[in-house]
């Protein structure tokens, strides 16, 4: 699973204490069905946890007024604002354009050749591009909002100041591209937002947060997602080869490959609005609780071998996505990406393999998510 902080680490307990990177106490969730309830009970609330008294993960957590930080109508009426633009119809319509960028950049690895870095020219750029054609936002603005982001979702200390620069850059060019869109409309889910807004459904706050939101929810933990898949399989050779000989068992393997190995460990905080009961432990009003999707993925009493892949899945339903209402909006589009990486570089490059150097894996440090910056292969 590569490495990870030690409350994450330490312990078997289905309900634990511990402490953030912030150094405030929180409970985290590791027992699967005690997760799913936790991400459905109304008694856990988002927007509480968004306020400044409550107890923080870290300070790379969604703004107040983010669809993700709301809780009942408010959160349900932004939502139906973008889920038609992620239903799994709108998703299955861009296959043909994922399968054309992922042919693309792998043009791009072939071309630069064995010891080719995976991260950089292929997991990185793949899901920026995409959020960039969903949203409208123009090709070439693609890198500096890729530099922007990173930025933003770096909690390591010391970049305070620089990621308040980066925020207020962002969201000015958010500001100018919605006034460019509004007087040249074009097919896309940024002009479908600001034709809301204009009948008065959004305030003007409200279309500039939730176009960023989308943006940068949907890019790091794809990028996260697509190297720890590819990952997952260059260490297990036995499976590699099993989808080379037969690529149509590759969709349950992209469902345990997001079970196995989630860009996302933990869900964001929800804070209990009275005294909950969780296993063998009491939520205090005012306590902060985590879910942790990487545990509950390998819950045995719900997953049969949970530390091993399954060619033939599982019944339940893994905890990557979340759970409930605010269960990932852009889960179809994340596992297109894995899927169609996933079969057009075993395609492309069936004898695939970690480049033979000392280091062909770095792990990206201090961030929200977890990922690879640096990922080199050889065939």
């Amino acid at each position: 699973m590569g490495p990870l902080p030690a409350f994450l680490k330490d312990g078997s307990e289905d309900v634990v204490r511990f402490v953030t990177p912030v150094g405030d106490t929180m409970w985290l969730v590791r027992d699967y069905a005690l997760g799913r309830a936790v991400l459905t009970d109304k008694r856990f609330s988002r927007e509480c946890a968004a306020r400044l008294d409550t107890p923080k993960f870290n300070d790379a957590e969604p703004a107040p007024d983010s669809m993700m930080s709301m809780d009942g109508s408010q959160h349900a009426r932004l939502r139906r604002m973008v889920s038609g633009a992620f239903s799994s119809g709108r998703i299955a319509a861009m296959s043909p354009l994922v399968e054309e960028l992922t042919d693309r950049h792998l043009d791009t690895v072939a071309a630069h050749g064995p010891g080719v870095d995976l991260v950089a020219h292929l997991a990185a750029p793949l899901p920026l591009v995409l959020l960039c054609s969903v949203l409208g936002i123009p090709p070439e603005d693609s890198i500096r909002f890729r530099d922007w982001i990173e930025v933003l979702f770096d909690i390591a200390p010391g970049t305070t100041q620089e990621k308040a620069r980066r925020r207020l850059a962002l969201a000015n060019y958010m500001k100018g591209l919605i006034e460019r869109k509004r007087r040249q409309p074009q097919s896309d889910l940024l002009t479908d937002l600001i034709e809301v807004h204009d009948r008065g459904e959004l305030t003007t706050n409200e279309l500039l947060t939730l176009g960023l939101t989308l943006l940068m929810a949907g890019y790091e933990t794809t990028v996260g997602q697509l190297g720890l898949s590819v990952l997952s399989l260059l260490t297990d050779h036995e499976v590699y080869e099993e989808l080379v000989a037969c690529p149509e068992r590759i969709a349950p393997v992209v469902e345990e490959l997001l079970r196995l190995n989630p860009a996302t460990p933990l869900t964001f905080p929800r804070v209990a609005m009275q005294p909950v009961r969780l296993g063998s432990v009491t939520v205090q009003a005012g306590e902060a609780v985590m879910v942790a999707p990487l545990h509950g993925n390998r819950d045995a009493k719900v997953f049969t071998e949970p530390e091993t892949l399954s060619f033939a899945g599982h019944d339940a339903a893994h905890l990557t996505f979340g759970h409930g209402v605010h269960r990932c909006l852009g889960a179809p589009l994340a596992r297109l990406q894995v899927r169609v990486v996933l079969e057009r570089l075993l395609r492309r490059f069936p004898t695939l393999r970690l480049a033979a150097v000392d280091t062909p894996v770095v792990w990206k440090e201090g961030l929200a998510t977890r990922g690879l910056s640096r990922l080199l292969v050889d065939w």
